[in-house]
């Protein structure tokens, strides 16, 4: 190879390092502006987090420690349906924890509120009590709270399970406002 070809080929090497660089600088900035901008608030907007919020407590049972292997049969994630008082309400995607905890992402506006929590327990064989807590928004603002606490018992092949529940509806000084009943059915995500 004579000098000219050389360089022409360290020039072509250098080009395609200093793309492959700027490729990578650059997603890894991409990367870690979502990041940035991830999770439930952005950090960097004031949010009305001063506003003092009531302690609130799960009943008794929700807070007993799973205690055999046969509970395990929920654990996982499972879409589920839900209804109010008989009429549609709403979808969901709900995790089960072999901890005995329990996390929700419901498809209602995030405005509103959409990501919620709890605990649950074997209530008995294939059944299982969850108590389940959510904030409530209104105009963005924290509004209050729900507790709903639901039975569901696990088909026998493990797939699916139906259940009944009710959820209590307080404002930020625990008042109660509402207290609705509906009904939950599920099937284990990824069937």
């Amino acid at each position: 190879m004579n000098g000219s070809d050389g360089r022409a080929v360290n020039r072509k090497d250098n080009v395609v390092k200093h793309l492959l660089l700027t490729a990578a600088t650059a997603l890894v900035l991409a990367a870690t502006s979502l990041a940035a901008q991830a999770g439930c608030a952005d950090p960097r907007v004031p949010q009305n987090a001063h506003a003092r919020m009531p302690a609130v407590r799960l009943p008794t049972h929700a807070q007993a420690h799973i205690s055999n292997d046969a509970t395990k049969a929920i654990v996982g994630t499972w879409y589920v349906v839900y209804t109010v008082e008989g009429n549609p309400f709403a979808d969901a995607y709900i995790q089960w924890h072999d901890d005995g905890t329990e996390w929700e992402n419901i498809n209602l506006p995030v405005s509103g509120g959409n990501i919620c929590m709890g605990e649950w327990v074997s209530a008995g064989r294939k059944t299982f009590s969850r108590d389940h807590i959510g904030w409530l928004y209104t105009d963005g603002n924290v509004s209050g709270y729900f507790i709903e606490t639901e039975i569901d018992k696990l088909a026998k092949d493990g797939n699916s399970y139906a259940g009944t529940n009710e959820q209590k509806i307080y404002d930020l000084n625990g008042n109660l406002q509402a207290d609705v009943t509906g009904t939950s059915s599920a099937t284990r995500f990824g069937n």
